[in-house]
């Protein structure tokens, strides 16, 4: 097997260097062509400085240089941290900071975009562009470079990393504080591949389309499975939904993964009547899908296999369901994945009975290395195994995942609910206390809970209760829209509150906090109600 991430593309250059890797646009690499490029950018980045270890973040939307970008940053040594191209310059700045990158590989107006944030980023040394040139005077404090000089031809030197050395940091948002990023090993990434390759059946011939973001796990490992299998991704930015399906028929998709929302939105679309010739593989996870979007996905592509899997970035992908099984456990999560070892535990850590709620918990070499320069959160959350799962070594660390879940007399498991106040919306999980804390910087109000509700398409819609500030004179739908306007300047677009409203007072806990759980139940009809 690989030992480290980059060995996936240069055992299928070794093997197959003919076959479509990637695709980008107008742009084709083959497995041969990918390698070179991988060796030539990784070299570049090693004569830029980059020591083992080293971060290096890439902000960037899905395109043939960000995936150069991350490849070549672990085959040289690094450890690659994709951002999600929808965030803005305060989010960017936050995670610039919180992993220490000392690279940033960004276009140029991208960069101008970061003009102000990018001085307080103190580790910071390196802007990589890769498109065109930026002004070096516009960031005085950076060496410049743009992607063509990076690009030196010559072969990276060995760095010193083994299979569990980190690979990847990946940020994802909890419900209290700012995202955190979670540390993943070449170890991890290349068995979650494996896994998926596994159970999915991926052969050499498929063609995966990545629609999903790259810094999603979920999106990263359309990459990674298919250069496991030596199968061909293509990627894509869409606008549309539309664009998506004509996309599948143009390119000849075998296998598309998609998130509870833009399956609703595919569900309702008409389909080519030879996209059932090829696309064969149909993957959903962050979220419940819906009986009724399940049923007219099978309507639509008839010979299209549809797996539900749940998972979290901390334990890679945790189960799935089997297509056979969907007819009559529709609403189960499933079993664990190849190399998963799950438990479904009581708060003493003992088995739970068949239909008891209890908390899921992972282990076996999926399971993150933990939280990046947040030792309080790792020790949170990767703890020594239960007494459910006896055969694991007590030196062992195993995710404790704060989800709520059932396991029947079959094994099968269902979710429950989550222990946090996470909200999970279009595929992204959201931490109201971010949001909460850019409504306060608004200045317009004095209180403010955020919490999701059960939405139709969303999975869950953002909701916001305040306090207008005693100085208010406005209407409040004058201020409802300012505070919308606020957001949307500062926040990406799945994180502003579909709903805001403003009450004279919130209701208050015992302890005297907010009562989030008591508006949360006021608010949970909400968007069932609306026409």
């Amino acid at each position: 097997m690989s030992r480290l991430l980059h060995h996936l593309i240069e055992n299928a250059a070794q093997t197959k260097p003919d076959a479509s890797a990637l695709t980008a646009g107008k742009t084709h690499l083959s497995y041969a062509e990918l390698q070179h490029h991988l060796q030539s950018t990784a070299a570049g980045l090693q004569a830029l400085g980059l020591k083992p270890g080293d971060r290096i973040a890439v902000y960037l939307p899905k395109q043939t240089e960000t995936v150069l970008a991350l490849f070549a940053t672990a085959w040289a040594g690094g450890i690659f941290v994709p951002v999600n191209p929808l965030l803005k310059p305060a989010q960017v700045a936050h995670i610039l900071d919180d992993c220490g990158a000392t690279i940033l590989v960004t276009s140029v107006d991208r960069a101008r975009l970061l003009t102000d944030v990018l001085p307080a980023c103190t580790f910071l040394q390196h802007l990589i562009i890769t498109d065109g040139t930026a002004q070096p005077e516009t960031f005085p404090s950076l060496t410049v470079t743009n992607w063509q000089t990076l690009q030196s031809g010559n072969k990276p030197v060995p760095a010193n990393i083994t299979e569990n050395s980190i690979a990847a940091i990946l940020y994802t948002s909890g419900s209290t504080g700012l995202p955190k990023g979670v540390a993943l090993s070449h170890r991890n990434l290349l068995l979650g591949a494996e896994s998926v390759v596994q159970y999915l059946g991926i052969q050499a011939s498929d063609r995966l389309l990545a629609v999903l973001p790259l810094s999603f796990d979920y999106g990263l490992n359309q990459l990674t499975t298919a250069f496991h299998a030596g199968a061909s991704v293509v990627l894509m930015n869409y606008l549309l939904p539309r664009d998506i399906v004509r996309t599948v028929s143009r390119e000849r998709i075998t296998t598309l993964a998609g998130v509870p929302s833009l399956w609703m939105q595919l569900a309702a679309l008409d389909w080519p009547a030879d996209t059932t010739e090829h696309l064969h593989t149909l993957t959903n996870s962050g979220g419940h899908l819906p009986v009724s979007v399940i049923k007219n996905l099978q309507q639509h592509l008839p010979t299209s296999r549809l797996f539900l899997m749940y998972g979290l970035t901390e334990a890679f992908r945790s189960s799935y369901l089997p297509p056979e099984k969907l007819a009559t456990r529709p609403a189960s999560m499933g079993k664990a994945i190849p190399h998963a070892e799950l438990a479904v535990v009581r708060p003493d850590g003992t088995a739970c009975a068949p239909d008891e709620p209890g908390e899921l918990v992972h282990a076996g070499p999926l399971v993150a290395q933990g939280y990046w320069n947040n030792p309080a959160a790792t020790e949170r959350h990767f703890r020594p195994p239960p007494a459910a799962m006896p055969q694991r070594s007590t030196n062992e660390k195993v995710l404790w995942s704060g989800d709520t879940v059932t396991i029947d007399a079959d094994g099968y498991l269902y979710f429950v609910g989550r222990e946090d106040d996470m909200i999970k919306t279009s595929g992204y999980r959201v931490s109201p206390t971010e949001v909460e804390k850019v409504l306060h910087a608004s200045r317009l109000i004095n209180e403010v809970t955020v919490f999701g509700v059960p939405h139709p398409t969303l999975g869950q819609a953002i909701v916001a209760v305040t306090t207008l500030a005693a100085t208010a004179q406005a209407s409040e739908t004058t201020f409802t829209q300012q505070l919308l306007d606020h957001c949307r300047a500062t926040l990406p677009a799945f994180m502003v509150p579909a709903y805001i409203a403003h009450r004279q007072q919130l209701p208050k806990t015992p302890n005297g906090k907010i009562d989030r759980q008591r508006l949360k139940q006021e608010f949970h009809e909400h968007f069932a109600e609306a026409p």
